[in-house]
């Protein structure tokens, strides 16, 4: 019989429902999330089990009995790769590398995200932030890969005191080397990436100078953010039915149906579970969210856990972010998806749900233009005309202003500069003692250009 070459790994996925760590999703929900991951990343998944956990068992995260079960299922479905739903610990790790022997690698959701990012990342800055990610994860895994090395030499270390000559273990040397190495990684990839910040704060600072308002594309991943810029935009972002396909920012200039114009930036999708090491090395990526005038949330208002992933959005931009005063407009995706009568049903209870939502089709162009209109509304209702006199002692606030707003006049006296502009509402906490004249605005303003 002729053997056909396998044309990927198989994949054995397991998830826990821990009862001190439950959110909305549940652990068939979550582990039909993981195998779109896997799937993603271009693994084919062959099986999956559960279990009801009241905490994580120190060793083996599962406990021996289900260790066993799953030795089972590795050896009658041929799998290679084994994933858990939950982030391991290094002893997890490493004990459950033991138990299922060295032919199975196992991962966990944290590396299945970060392998797929690798994949997706195609910027240097991109590339800098998930290889930053990788380094930080993979240091404390370490240990499990050079103990084989260590207990060649019984002994190394002894307690409280430094290795006498010829004591160190070539094991725990190798170890030693590896982790410096990795250190001296992190510490170049940090240097490299606060270079990369400088240059785009340069870049957020000529877009504030300009007054030109910004939208940001939030929601889980998938949700169609990429499908809708390129809606707006005419742009031409990758789309593909599958999680993160997007991971690079990309910003779009569009013209707003009374003719302002603004930019729209479409950035990296959430999802339960984000690791935080994604999170930490992202970060600058998401700072084009706390910059933006207005967000737009996208939801995949087909999906049957719309609501609980609306939920892990707001949680990831408040908790992560801190990002919680800036306006935010829900955009229900998707509707023409809507074939079957428990799908429409489940678009009018999110309609009802969220009575201010606006429901679109990015695919077919579908509500686009009430969704414009909108958009405009909702950036003019916060754009204020201020005037401010603020004393030659606060400079910083007057360059500053100069950044958040569009200068209309400027006066120097003697005792402070006064400075006429049009800025977003939400940028004047620090400005309130200096404000002399405000006036809210109508209609379109010259600050969109």
């Amino acid at each position: 019989m002729e053997v056909q070459e396998r044309k990927s790994y198989r994949a054995f996925l397991i998830g826990a429902d821990v009862a001190s760590a439950r959110s909305g999703f549940g652990v068939e929900d979550s582990l039909e999330e993981l195998g779109l991951l896997a799937d993603t990343a271009g693994l084919e998944v062959v099986g999956q089990t559960s279990q009801r956990l009241r905490h994580p068992d120190p060793a083996t995260f599962i406990g021996s009995g289900k260790v066993e079960e799953v030795r089972f299922w590795l050896e009658e479905l041929d799998v290679d790769v084994v994933i858990f739903d939950d982030e391991l610990s290094p002893r997890h790790q490493r004990e459950l590398e033991k138990a299922f022997g060295e032919r199975i690698r196992v991962l966990d959701r944290t590396a299945l995200i970060l392998d797929i990012f690798a994949q997706h990342a195609h910027t240097r800055e991109g590339a800098l932030q998930v290889m930053l990610a990788q380094y930080n994860y993979r240091l404390p895994r370490l240990t499990r890969q050079w103990a084989h090395l260590a207990r060649q030499v019984g002994g190394g270390v002894a307690r409280g005191g430094s290795a006498g000559v010829g004591l160190r273990g070539p094991g725990e040397t190798q170890l030693e080397v590896d982790r410096r190495e990795i250190r001296r990684k992190i510490a170049r990839l940090e240097a490299d990436l606060a270079k990369v910040r400088a240059h785009r704060e340069l870049y957020r600072a000529h877009r504030r100078r300009t007054g030109v308002p910004i939208v940001a594309l939030v929601g889980y991943t998938n949700a169609g953010k990429s499908t809708l810029l390129n809606r707006l935009s005419g742009a031409h972002v990758r789309v593909a039915d599958q999680l993160f396909a997007t991971l690079d920012p990309t910003t779009r200039r569009i013209q707003l149906p009374r003719g302002g114009k603004v930019l729209v930036t479409d950035t990296v999708g959430f999802i339960q579970k984000l690791p935080h090491t994604l999170i930490a090395a992202f970060r600058s990526t998401l700072e084009e969210i706390r910059e933006a005038n207005l967000l737009l949330h996208v939801v995949d208002s087909s999906h049957p856990r719309a609501v609980q992933q609306i939920e892990v959005v707001h949680r990831t931009l408040k908790d992560e972010l801190g990002i919680q005063n800036t306006p935010m407009l829900l955009v229900l995706n998707k509707i023409d998806l809507g074939i079957d009568e428990g799908e429409r049903s489940g678009l009018a209870l999110l309609q009802q749900q969220f009575p201010e939502a606006v429901s679109i089709s990015a695919l077919t162009g579908s509500g686009i233009e009430k969704l414009t209109l909108r958009v405009e509304q909702l950036l003019d209702s916060h754009l204020i005309q201020v005037v401010l006199r603020i004393p030659h002692s606060e400079s910083g606030l007057v360059a500053h202003f100069h950044q958040l707003a569009a200068v209309r006049e400027v006066k120097h006296t003697p005792d402070y500069v006064e400075l006429t502009g049009l800025v977003d509402s939400h940028y004047l906490g620090d400005y309130e003692p200096y404000i002399v004249e405000s006036a809210k605005q109508a209609g379109r303003q010259d600050g969109f250009v």
